[in-house]
């Protein structure tokens, strides 16, 4: 190919190829066996031009080949590489592949509950663990040369995602940053928060999936593809995705009615004939059962298979039914390595915890390459089903979508049941982003030529709509940032309250709400000078025409507000005198389509009450029901009675009076006109006007006659400017009251909060007091909470196993509201402390009310949660886990990972107690009695 050159082309090349074997990405593009994509280059070659990298591209696309780089340029350069993950499962995957790369003496681990050789040149860490080294100001930041915040996208999280942007804006300047994301559809938008607050920042986009992905539904025996594709013959050869319309077929009959006998077609009974096609057709559609859908991949060379149900029970109940169905799909040899694996990685679990776990009939299901994979499964199990998976010897996981969340776990296909899930509060459509996420792991890279989403068919599914679903790429990166309490005092102990508002306003949420006004900003703008042209209109030569047309709007306004009043006493008279009504009293109807003579049948309900078997409602006062002089029978309503309505006389109704009787009706109008034609109806008087003797407006009137401008000769020229000048004004103020609302949220809800904790003596303007050093070392939801318990001394008398219970209401939280019974308590010390914890979060939540701190924003302090407080007791003081699980309905991976949670935040309690205070020891103590079994052995929490 270079034959073909011209010198200088040939000379060009080779400079360019001498200068690519210069950088440091030459050999570290070396140490790959595939050749790097585009989009991984120029996030390298960004990187090692000292710029920052933001990088959003799909699951599984190797974006995870930039942060390795970082890691490598940290390494060359003698520098530090901090690697920060959401979750310890991905720190520990990471981890190992560090450590096989570079070795374990330059790689470190620090999680919540590991820390393995934390001043290694390279630490894998959880997120929490940098922001709390951050505000500590820890020495291992010294020579800290990058960051890599793996799956940036939780910065949306509700209940984490602040943890983010505080590394974010808070990390030294000299750190270069690298962002790794899933696709958003606001990289963009990010990439510029980026640069604002980190400085020079490359956004690298790419929507490119490294295995092109199909797109299925599997109804009854059939499997069909969601999309057909067609070349556009308009002269241009492009490919455009239409639904299946057999897909669209099948949609329109399921959803047609069915058969009826009684109807009939062109006059005759549908044929037996007909009905018989027609139940035909609709029997090949149906949902194929569990069992049937993995048959039906296997068949079909489409395992390994993720099937995500949303729902842990569900994901067992699956595996159990593929068991009972006599599923297998390893062969001996498979089934002998999954047995060896197994057994090698579950040694150190203790022969009697096996039965309560569930061992056995895992294990079966294992060795038949079938497992479950959900957050209520004990860590150690999720390990052994992921390194199966990966190594093909487990071919199908029922999984919740946690696992879309990061977890390597790639497969060939992937299958939906449904497309509805609960969200914690109703079941609600998958979004065009969870389904993204979900199916993104479809298609291993190096292994599959393309991979497969499947959705099961459901009855009333709509095609289009799941078109709709899998063609869609919205997933927009949404700030979930809000000040905390500790996040407040370890600020101004930092940087002092002045500062850390200013620092706060470059958060990630105000950039967002921000950028919403900007369109009212360049509104409010283009009303000012509307606003100038307006003033120029109404300058009068006379005087100041402003003042004098507030005047006259005073005026106006006050001439309304007496009209309203007088109305509405009007209405009030009106309705007392129909209320005084009584049947037999006539009656003249003042206007309306019915005005004239009426005979009162039933004056009407009182207000409040409904007539139900009429269909009325007297929620606007009585609504008498009348018998016309034109014998017709008519309720009517409170706008017939524009003024009070005087009985003129009365009449008796006869009891045999049936007002859908014509002649009953013409006896009675007849009876009526006899007795009261003759009556001519007082005509009401209107009174004096109330504005006639009003002082306000006899003042205004002679303010108007005197002002000078009241002369002269363009008077009403200049009003009508000056009453377009003032809508204008009235709209624009309405605009600028918009904006404050919106901007400078995030500082405003900060200066409640310092104002709140200067009441509690947390903090004394720009000085943190004692207690507030105390309340920066707690980390969590009840981080005030957990701080004056400490300072009031509620755990001071409680035993170690005592001190556990308490400190599980800090961190746990049911799944679902349960109202029915109160929770399991420990007797003694232990109910009394759990007592007071509650009392002292009702004078917090009531201090936070006054401070117009809300909850419902992700501010303040929920309640404390006594759940887990028997549990958590009943394994403190040693209890076995069969006796502590048979006690509770939880499975054994939520008791893992509260119990986890519980140890950090005692290990939080034990750093922040007082001087001296016994809570430190036992709250040691309660660590070591908690820390053990089924807890000791399982790595990740």
């Amino acid at each position: 190919m270079t034959e073909d050159m011209s010198p200088a082309e040939r000379y060009a090349l080779a400079r360019q190829r001498a200068a690519e074997q210069a950088t440091a990405l030459a050999p570290f593009r070396e140490m790959y066996e595939f050749e790097l994509d585009p989009f991984q280059i120029e996030a390298c070659n960004a990187l090692e031009a000292g710029k920052g990298v933001l990088v959003a591209a799909p699951t599984g696309s190797g974006k995870t080949i930039v942060g390795e780089f970082a890691v490598h340029l940290a390494l060359t350069q003698g520098r530090k590489c901090f690697y920060t993950t959401p979750i310890k499962a991905l720190s520990n995957q990471k981890y190992s592949d560090l450590v096989k790369r570079y070795g374990a003496d330059k790689v470190g681990l620090l999680t919540g509950d590991n820390s393995v050789n934390a001043e290694a040149p390279v630490v894998v860490m959880t997120t929490e663990v940098l922001r709390n080294m951050l505000y500590a100001g820890s020495q291992e930041l010294i020579g800290l040369g990058y960051v890599v915040m793996d799956e940036v996208h939780y910065l949306s999280d509700r209940f984490r995602g602040a943890v983010w942007e505080e590394v974010i804006i808070h990390l030294p300047e000299s750190v270069t940053l690298v962002s790794l994301s899933a696709t958003v559809s606001n990289a963009e938008e990010f990439g510029d928060w980026l640069d604002t607050v980190r400085g020079d920042t490359q956004v690298i986009v790419s929507e490119e999936r490294p295995v092109p992905l199909w797109q299925h539904v599997l109804a009854g025996r059939r499997m069909y593809d969601l999309f057909e594709e067609e070349t556009d013959h308009g002269g241009r050869g492009a490919a455009r995705r239409e639904v299946n319309p057999d897909l669209l077929r099948m949609a329109r009959m399921e959803n047609s009615r069915v058969y009826n006998p009684r109807e009939r077609r062109r006059g005759k009974m549908i044929r037996e004939a007909d009905r018989e096609r027609e139940r035909r057709q609709r029997s090949r559609i149906w949902t194929p059962g569990r069992p049937e859908v993995i048959e039906r991949l296997d068949a079909e060379g489409l395992l390994p298979a993720i099937t995500f149900i949303f729902s842990r029970a569900g994901c067992e109940a699956a595996v159990q039914q593929c068991l009972y169905a006599g599923l297998r799909l390893n062969d001996d040899e498979a089934r002998a390595k999954v047995r060896a694996i197994v057994e090698e990685r579950t040694a150190a679990i203790p022969d009697e915890d096996l039965h309560v776990l569930g061992y056995f009939d895992w294990l079966e299901g294992l060795e038949r390459g079938i497992a479950a994979h959900h957050a209520g499964m004990l860590p150690t199990f999720k390990e052994v089903v992921e390194e199966l998976f990966v190594k093909g010897l487990v071919k199908a996981v029922f999984a919740t979508e946690t696992l879309a969340l990061g977890i390597n776990m790639p497969a060939r296909s992937v299958v939906l049941e449904k497309l509805v899930k609960w969200n914690g509060e109703q079941h609600a459509d998958i979004t065009p982003g969870e389904y993204t996420q979900l199916t993104g792991r479809a298609g291993r890279r190096g292994i599959d030529v393309e991979g497969h989403a499947v959705v099961l068919w459901q009855r009333g599914m709509d095609p289009a709509a799941l078109a709709g679903l899998a063609g869609t790429r919205t997933y927009p990166l949404r700030s979930s940032f809000k000040p905390s309490y500790n996040m407040a005092v370890n600020l101004v102990s930092q940087f002092g309250r002045h500062r850390s508002r200013e620092l706060l306003e470059t958060s990630f949420a105000q950039f967002q709400a921000d950028k919403s006004v900007v369109g009212i900003s360049r509104q409010v703008q283009k009303n000012e000078e509307g606003l100038a042209g307006y003033r120029e209109a109404i300058e009068c030569h006379l005087g100041d025409f402003e003042e004098y047309a507030r005047l006259r709007r005073e005026l106006k306004d006050r001439e309304t507000e007496l009209a309203k009043q007088g109305a509405t006493q009007r209405r009030a008279a009106a309705a007392a005198a129909l209320e005084r009504l009584k049947p037999g009293d006539v009656i003249h109807v003042p206007t309306g389509k019915f005005a004239g003579l009426a005979l009162v049948l039933d004056p009407g309900l009182p207000p409040g009450r409904s007539d139900r078997h009429r269909g009325f409602d007297h929620h606007d006062g009585p609504r008498p029901l009348v018998l016309t002089a034109e014998r017709q029978v008519k309720r009517l309503a409170s706008i017939d009675f524009p003024v009070p309505v005087e009985p003129l006389e009365r009449m008796r109704i006869p009891r045999s009076f049936n007002p859908r009787s014509p002649q009953s009706r013409r006896d009675l109008a007849s009876a009526l006109r006899t007795k009261a034609g003759h009556i001519v109806p007082d005509r009401h008087r209107k009174g004096r006007a109330p504005a006639a003797d009003d002082r306000e407006i006899s003042r205004l009137r002679t303010a108007i006659r005197s002002h000078p401008c009241h002369g002269c000769d363009e008077r009403e020229d200049h009003a009508r400017w000056a009453e377009r000048y003032h809508r204008l004004q009235r709209d624009t103020r309405q605009l600028e009251r918009r904006i404050e609302g919106r901007t400078n949220t995030i500082a405003r809800t900060f200066d409640r909060i310092c104002a709140l904790l200067t009441d509690l003596d947390y903090l004394h303007g720009d000085e943190v007091t004692e207690d507030g050093r105390r309340l920066a070392r707690l980390y969590g939801e009840l981080d005030l909470l957990a701080s004056e318990c400490l300072r009031e001394g509620v755990w001071d008398g409680l035993k170690p196993a005592e001190l556990a219970a308490c400190a599980s209401a800090l961190v746990y939280e049911a799944r679902v509201a349960d109202d029915a019974a109160p929770p399991k308590l420990p007797a003694g010390p232990a109910k009394d402390a759990l007592g007071e914890m509650v009392r002292i979060w009702g004078r917090l939540d009531a201090l936070e009310e006054q401070h117009k701190i809300n909850q419902a924003e992700g501010v303040g302090q929920r309640e404390p949660d006594l759940g887990f407080a028997w549990p958590a007791y009943r394994w403190a003081s040693g209890h076995g886990l069969d006796e502590v699980l048979r006690e509770i309905e939880m499975p054994a991976g939520d008791f893992v990972r509260w119990t986890k949670q519980l140890i950090d935040v005692l290990g939080q309690i034990a750093a922040a107690a007082p001087a001296g205070s016994p809570v430190t020891r036992n709250a040691r103590k309660a660590v070591e009695g908690l820390l053990r079994g089924v807890v000791a052995y399982s790595s990740v929490g």
